[in-house]
């Protein structure tokens, strides 16, 4: 028999950090605690065009706070940051992420291309993955690679030539970093050497009711390891944002991107479960040029045939997603706004139920109890659940 699944029920959701500056991606340390990279409010400095076309200024307003025992604390400050006058939409750190010895490392974003960063800007630090040299509550880090340097050179998917650093894995000695600006995968091995293109995100013909025909991009934000190994990837897409166009691809092992679900809307985010069920996160459900703000977390069931929504009207705006070891979900939550951004921890229901897992996995998963009569009792197992410019920060 194959093991039986139920679909994740929301229990609570409490708010365990605020008054962040536009929070992204989330990371659980070697100490247990939750990292969060805060993409900062900008300042008065310097200023460059975005990918939009609008102004965003210069200010090392960036960090990356801790979460730890009920506790959220900036211990990393002084990170680049380009905002608009009002500190919204932010661009700067996006993601950290801890290698297997406890190391740390984050990236900068940057959405624009490279060379308004060194003529305009000459902050050096934006569009690169850095090591995090101590978590102090002070600034100190160390530059290990250029990725917009890359996009300059090579510009893979022959589009502008923009970048904007968004979501990093690391897996096996390897970084994987997501360009949304630059539609692709790349990545570094042991921070040696060039960087290695993975692979680059379609294009895709649409209808915008506005200007007609289009060429939309993909936009990719988020990238996540598979319960089969493989590397799946979640898209925002481009301009004109339409709803339910948004696709999660599985890398294959030709190294090109596969749809594995569709019909989704502008995706900041995805993670598996330990049942090998996907959680995606979605920036504004019913798109990003329509009013509303309020995003989604939906459930896809391990057979993909299956779909919840778990969260909507609760998340304004989310960026970021991790899922706890004790199955609890951590959402940044109105992730481009400055001094108002969130962490939410959604419980869910704790719940049992039954079946049997494949025979050859039945002595990890099942506990079977032989009834006084020679008759098989019930097998059983606990399930283990574990403002319109957005497009300038994501590379649109």
């Amino acid at each position: 028999m194959s093991q039986t699944v139920k679909t994740p029920q929301l229990s609570q959701i409490e708010v365990v950090a605020s008054g962040l500056d536009s929070p992204r991606k989330l990371s659980f340390g070697p100490d247990e605690a939750l990292y969060v990279a805060e993409a900062g409010r900008g300042g008065t400095g310097a200023s460059i065009l975005s990918s939009s076309g609008a102004s965003v200024f210069y200010g090392a307003t960036g960090a990356i706070t801790r979460i730890q025992n009920e506790v959220a604390q900036r211990v990393v400050t002084g990170l680049p940051s380009l905002a608009l006058p009002d500190g919204s939409d932010a661009v700067g750190v996006s993601d950290i992420e801890f290698d297997t010895d406890g190391n740390a490392y984050a990236i900068v974003g940057l959405a624009s291309n490279p060379a308004n960063r060194d003529e305009f800007l000459q902050v050096p630090d934006f569009s690169q993955l850095i090591a995090i040299d101590n978590f102090d509550g002070g600034a100190t880090w160390t530059k290990l690679r250029d990725f917009g340097a890359y996009e300059q050179t090579n510009n893979p998917d022959g589009q502008n030539v923009d970048t904007n650093l968004y979501d990093l894995l690391i897996e096996d000695n390897t970084v994987y970093v997501i360009d949304a600006g630059a539609n692709d995968l790349l990545s570094q091995r042991a921070f040696s050497g060039e960087p290695t293109l993975e692979t680059v995100f379609p294009t895709r013909t649409t209808t915008d009711p506005l200007t007609g025909e289009v060429v939309r991009q993909a936009v990719p934000t988020s990238v996540a390891v598979g319960p089969d190994g493989a590397l799946y990837i979640g898209e925002l897409t481009g301009l004109p944002f339409q709803a339910k166009t948004a696709q999660v691809y599985r890398i294959n092992a030709e190294g090109q991107p596969e749809v594995y679900a569709g019909g989704f809307t502008n995706i900041t985010d995805i993670a598996f479960d330990d049942s090998g069920g996907l959680y995606v996160l979605e920036y504004d459900a019913d798109g990003i040029l329509n009013g509303s703000d309020a995003g989604a977390l939906i459930y896809v069931s391990p057979d993909g045939k299956m779909r919840t929504t778990i969260a909507d009207d609760e998340l304004i705006n989310p960026t970021g997603l991790e899922i706890g070891a004790d199955g609890d979900i951590y959402i940044s939550n109105k992730g481009f706004i400055a001094g108002q951004g969130e962490v939410l921890r959604l419980s869910l229901e704790k719940d049992t139920t039954f079946g049997c897992a494949p025979l050859y996995d039945s002595v990890k998963h099942c506990m079977m109890e032989i009834a006084a009569d020679s008759d098989l009792a019930n097998v059983s197992h606990p399930l283990l659940g574990h403002s319109f410019f957005v497009q300038s920060h994501l590379g649109a």
